[in-house]
């Protein structure tokens, strides 16, 4: 029967003690120095009043918990690093050693604990602008984004930073905000760019320019730094005039777009006159070089042909005065299609139409000699002979 019906048990509690009939719950003090008592006994004590025996059989059960607790201990120790991934061991808090990807053991908590870190991924930070990544929606914060030229104007530009961790440790024990402190990197090293160079550089075609420079400063200020940090890409998303003279500042770069053009075409324009100047002067110049080597050629023949007459007019003056009548009367002839011979001592002139008998006499040439075909310079002379040898002579009153 239950302990606590009465009767049932003797009238004793659970620990076997004799009963205290209605005199109350038990004493708690008494409560806990047993069960002090019973603990004492598994790890070896002497509670209980038990025999050597039984404390022997306690101490060895204790150093199997022991051993069981520290094997369990040591297992905690191991821990994974993922590909892509550094693992920081620290003893105490202090550095000991970084490690890679794989399956690794350490001495467990509170001795060494690992921290592990990303240096694969990449991270973008946006500097004069915010994204929403549900909408893909872009906020400006001017704020950040204006800043001043080193003409004295104002700007708006727009950066968008890359980045990744380099060296764990740093990343760990140097910097305490790693986004706010590459954020704060980034204005300055923008503003400083951006008050060396002038709003029409920065506007027109010094963006690429304007990105590496900035990029070059900002990793130079976080290597200093030692932040562990390195910079994968910096890019210049967006540089404006502000909105307060954005019209103004549109015209002044179609009136710089318009100039270019007007010079492009200009260019283009002497690109192809100028050749074919040059060209021509060239022709102009083998031509005139040409004609002066003619005349000169054409003077010295003359030149030696007149001494040639001269001497021999000298040897046979009448000869030689007949001769070049005859071959100067033969030259303007030759271009001549009418004839008038005088007759010496008579009052006719002898005509002869040698155009029309050119044409008649080509019409009865050789067989091997087509019809439709004129007679050549060479045949003109032997036709010229026949002609006046056959021709009718017609007397002109």
């Amino acid at each position: 029967m239950p302990w606590n019906v009465p009767g049932g048990s003797g009238d004793k509690d659970p620990w076997g003690q004799s009963g205290r009939g209605n005199q109350g719950p038990p004493d708690l003090d008494e409560i806990v120095r047993k069960i002090q008592n019973k603990l004492g006994g598994i790890f070896g004590g002497k509670g209980g009043g038990r025999s050597g025996s039984n404390g022997a059989g306690g101490g060895l059960g204790a150093g199997i918990i022991i051993a069981i607790l520290l094997g369990v201990w040591l297992v905690t120790g191991f821990y994974v690093v993922q590909q892509g991934e550094r693992g920081v061991v620290l003893r105490f808090g202090k550095k000991t050693e970084v490690t890679t990807a794989g399956l690794r053991w350490h001495l467990p908590w509170p001795v060494e604990r690992v921290e592990k870190v990303n240096v694969e991924e990449v991270s973008v930070l946006e500097v004069g602008y915010r994204t929403n990544l549900r909408t893909a929606a872009k906020t400006k914060v001017a704020r950040e984004a204006v800043m001043l030229t080193q003409d004295e104007n104002i700007i708006d530009i727009e950066f968008a930073v890359q980045y990744r961790i380099s060296d764990a440790s740093d990343f760990l024990f140097n910097v305490r905000d790693p986004r706010g402190t590459i954020f704060q990197a980034t204005e300055s090293a923008i503003r400083e760019i951006a008050g060396k160079n002038t709003m029409d550089f920065i506007l027109t075609g010094g963006r690429e320019e304007i990105g590496q420079k900035t990029r070059t400063v900002l990793q130079e200020i976080l290597d200093r730094y030692k932040t562990g940090i390195l910079i994968t890409q910096l890019r210049v998303q967006g540089a404006q005039p502000p909105a307060e003279v954005k019209a103004a500042f549109d015209d002044a770069v179609k009136a710089r777009e318009d100039e270019q053009r007007i010079k492009n075409e200009a260019e283009a324009y002497s690109n192809d006159i100028l050749p074919r100047a040059r060209g021509g002067a060239a022709r102009q110049l083998s031509e005139a070089e040409g004609y002066k080597a003619s005349v000169i050629a054409r003077a010295e023949g003359d030149a030696r042909r007149f001494s040639a007459i001269a001497r021999e007019y000298a040897k046979a003056p009448r000869v030689t005065r007949d001769r070049l009548y005859l071959d100067t009367i033969e030259q303007i002839l030759t271009k001549s299609t009418k004839v008038f011979v005088d007759q010496k001592g008579g009052n006719n002139l002898l005509y002869l139409p040698l155009d029309k008998l050119m044409q008649r006499a080509a019409e009865q040439v050789e067989p091997s000699t087509p019809a439709n075909e004129t007679a050549t310079p060479e045949q003109q002379p032997s036709i010229r002979d026949r002609l006046r040898e056959r021709a009718p002579v017609r007397r002109v009153p």
